[in-house]
């Protein structure tokens, strides 16, 4: 069982940047995947960035490339999602999450693979 507390939204100007964190209670696991997703007002909830909690080729939606970096410090068992260079789309709920997995295979995009969640945190950014 693994419980999730994010931290760090809040409201920003365009170009500015912030960095989430979401810190987990209970053991995460090498294979396991770990992810930020975000959910824009009358839109699903949708998968920006994501890796293995051993850390290696990190996935990310294409409209974060660039300039959202996801990153973990297994000392602290905290997931961090850096946003940088951000804009008026990118306000949203964000929420971490984490999937279990015995063996390594490639994140999942659908929001319904991932057993543990977050309970989400408020980015706004204005002009």
């Amino acid at each position: 069982q693994v419980q999730l507390v994010e931290s760090g939204g809040g409201l920003v100007q365009t170009g500015g940047s912030l960095r989430l964190s979401c810190v987990a209670s209970g053991t995460i696991y090498s294979n396991d995947i770990i992810a930020w997703f975000r959910q824009a007002a009358g839109e699903e909830r949708k998968l920006i960035a994501a890796n293995t909690w051993r850390g290696g080729h990190s996935y990310y939606e294409d409209s974060v490339k660039g300039r959202f970096t996801i990153s973990r410090d297994a000392a602290k068992n905290t997931i961090y999602l850096q946003l940088n260079s951000l804009k008026r789309e990118d306000t949203a709920v964000y929420y971490c999450a984490v999937d279990p997995r015995l063996r390594y295979a490639p994140p999942d995009v659908r929001a319904a693979e991932y057993d543990y969640w977050g309970q989400g945190t408020q980015v706004t950014v204005s002009s």
